[in-house]
């Protein structure tokens, strides 16, 4: 193995224009004068709407291709990074570092054939040692690889980051760095809470459950992949020094860390066709898992099932549930609110507090779940901003 790796992940919004490519490379190279090998991710330049975003290929796609297959559609979908690779390893260039661009095929990421959501199966590092070790810096296309038959695969949402996980691992990279816009991950989304705070470093579990709970910094896959090898992955800004959020293996006592909330949800409520009768209506998540639909706040009663999807999957259900004659509603005015903390598993009074905190802005709790690091509340979405503050009160979370 090669001198100390450390892996930077840039997104999109990192590298939109020269200035700020600019910024990039000063990053890269000051890991080169700490004698250090950098190998660079990175993501589709800009964000929807600018022209080789990944959002913007894909609403290409949808609407003048709706009848695109998979396969085809991740071809396509796979150009956006490609075109950073070799953006990005020109500005390298201009500052003297020799700079090489791959494809995610080209730096040994082999990938199952799940068009659209590829898992990663294996990757081989030959070629990315051969260049580090010949001095220069692989300039690797995030969100991307190449299944057993030569195929072009994407890793689905948030697959930059995954890749930046699987090389570190890889690679046994010191650590994995993920520039983005913001200074970090804070208790709370900045822009629903004013007064949050920077955390300082925190748990891979504790990031895992913020994201998937609605936290947008950085995918849970990617710090999942991670944490397998105990890969450390720090979170900062593109225009600030070294400090960010650490994600590391560590044990917390602090039952709250951080509030985090999810709007693009659907709340699906069936009534099976005779009553009582479970099995017409329990089916539905058979035929949900079969067509890779995730399914939250499930209740069960003997005259209803209801549960929550994610928005972007509104059509695939719906599809199903006419399909299969289900009597059904939906509605999309709710949002879950969640409070995370891997030191809340056998404290007592955490939902008491949190019941508290939501009464006192006279906010219904419609439905409630919970695992060992985060308890979740179903509320109207209107009342989303007010519960995110009293909550982040209560727990003592404000930047005083």
């Amino acid at each position: 193995m090669t001198k100390n790796i450390i892996i930077q992940k840039f997104g999109g919004t990192s590298l939109h224009d020269k200035k700020i490519r600019r910024i990039a490379a000063s990053h890269v190279k000051c890991l080169i004068e700490q004698d250090i090998s950098p190998v660079i991710v990175v993501s589709a330049i800009g964000r929807k709407g600018d022209p080789y975003a990944t959002d913007s290929l894909l609403d290409l796609s949808n609407s003048e291709f709706p009848q695109i297959n998979y396969r085809n559609k991740d071809f396509l979908l796979s150009c956006g990074e490609a075109i950073s690779a070799v953006v990005f390893s020109q500005a390298l260039k201009q500052i003297e570092i020799d700079a090489v661009p791959l494809t995610g095929f080209q730096a040994g990421i082999l990938t199952d054939d799940n068009f659209g959501n590829a898992k990663v199966q294996k990757v081989f590092i030959k070629k990315l040692l051969d260049i580090i070790g010949a001095g220069k810096v692989p300039v690797v296309c995030g969100f991307q690889g190449m299944d057993i038959n030569g195929e072009v695969t994407t890793l689905g949402r948030g697959g930059s980051d995954t890749t930046a996980s699987v090389l570190g691992i890889a690679l046994n990279a010191q650590e994995i760095r993920i520039y983005t816009d913001v200074d970090g991950i804070r208790s709370a989304d900045p822009n629903k809470k004013q007064n949050s705070r920077v955390l300082n470093e925190t748990s891979y579990e504790e990031i895992v459950e913020l994201a998937y709970k609605g936290a947008n910094v950085i995918h849970p896959r990617a710090v999942e992949i991670a944490s397998e090898n105990f890969v450390p992955i720090r979170i900062l800004s593109i225009n600030s020094g070294i400090d960010g959020t650490l994600i590391k293996k560590i044990k917390s006592d602090k039952p709250v860390t951080g509030i985090s909330s999810k709007r693009d949800i659907i709340f699906v409520h069936i009534a099976p066709n005779e009553i009582n009768d479970y099995h017409t209506g329990i089916r539905i998540f058979q035929l949900f898992a079969a067509a890779a639909i995730s399914v939250d706040f499930i209740d069960i009663r003997q005259d209803s099932i209801s549960f929550i999807i994610d928005a972007d999957m509104e059509m695939k259900a719906v599809e199903i549930l006419k399909k299969n004659n289900f009597d059904f509603e939906l509605k999309n005015d709710l949002c879950k609110v969640s409070v995370v903390g891997s030191g809340m598993t056998g404290q007592p009074g955490i939902m008491a507090k949190i019941v508290e905190a939501l009464h006192s802005q006279k906010i219904t709790i419609l439905e409630c779940t919970d695992s060992r690091t985060s308890i979740s509340c179903l509320i109207a979405e209107k009342n989303e901003i007010k519960a995110i503050s009293a909550l982040h009160k209560i727990f003592d979370l404000d930047v005083i």
